[in-house]
């Protein structure tokens, strides 16, 4: 694999993941919300995030279809780590889609609660408290491995780091604010993201 064609997968996999969560952000702004504890603090996260995964590859990745000469921070590339990008997307995609499916109205960009909101405790969320999230992870790690690039690579895991550790807890309060013990109970039986670790 060159890494021409690992950008160019970050770039497809950023377009598929636009598309399974379009229809879904669709069905999340008519869904009557209950609580919200998102707020401005909640916007800057998100934007670190989207910087991090979206808009600093994004300009590389252009940067390198305009121009034939080197950029700044690359390092040579190798075809292994364009494999296992390969192998992070695929995974990150479909962890994305699986776990919108199941929390189907439930799910919301910002920290709501929703109407008839449910606690969601089966399929994958019976092993990881925030599936969606480990999905976020792998889409990071992804792109370190598919960008031969310091600041391209690595600002996916920077950003979407920065709004992970400090949101996860908030959220967990509103959820503990809103299921009371049985998401207490939840939270004892199961890990944030990654199963059996943490």
């Amino acid at each position: 694999m060159s890494q021409l064609v690992a950008e160019w997968i970050w770039f497809v996999g950023g377009v598929l993941w636009f598309v399974i969560r379009y229809p879904h952000q669709r069905k999340s702004r008519k869904t009557k919300v209950a609580r919200s504890a998102g707020g401005s603090r909640d916007q800057w996260l998100l934007m670190a995030s989207l910087t991090g995964l979206a808009i600093i590859p994004l300009i590389f990745f252009i940067m390198g279809r305009l121009t034939s000469g080197p950029r700044f921070a690359d390092y040579a590339f190798s075809p292994v780590q364009g494999w296992i990008g390969l192998v992070l997307m695929l995974a990150a995609l479909a962890l994305l889609y699986e776990t919108h499916r199941q929390l189907g109205r439930n799910w919301s960009v910002t920290l709501d609660t929703r109407k008839k909101h449910t606690l969601v405790d089966t399929g994958l969320y019976a092993f990881v408290r925030h599936p969606m999230y480990s999905a976020f992870w792998l889409l990071a790690f992804a792109q370190a491995a598919l960008f031969a690039n310091w600041i391209a690579g690595l600002s996916g895991i920077v950003g979407w780091g920065i709004l992970f550790f400090l949101r996860v807890g908030k959220e967990e309060q509103l959820m503990v604010e809103t299921f009371g013990d049985d998401y207490r109970s939840y939270m004892k039986r199961t890990k944030r993201v990654v199963p059996l670790i943490y």
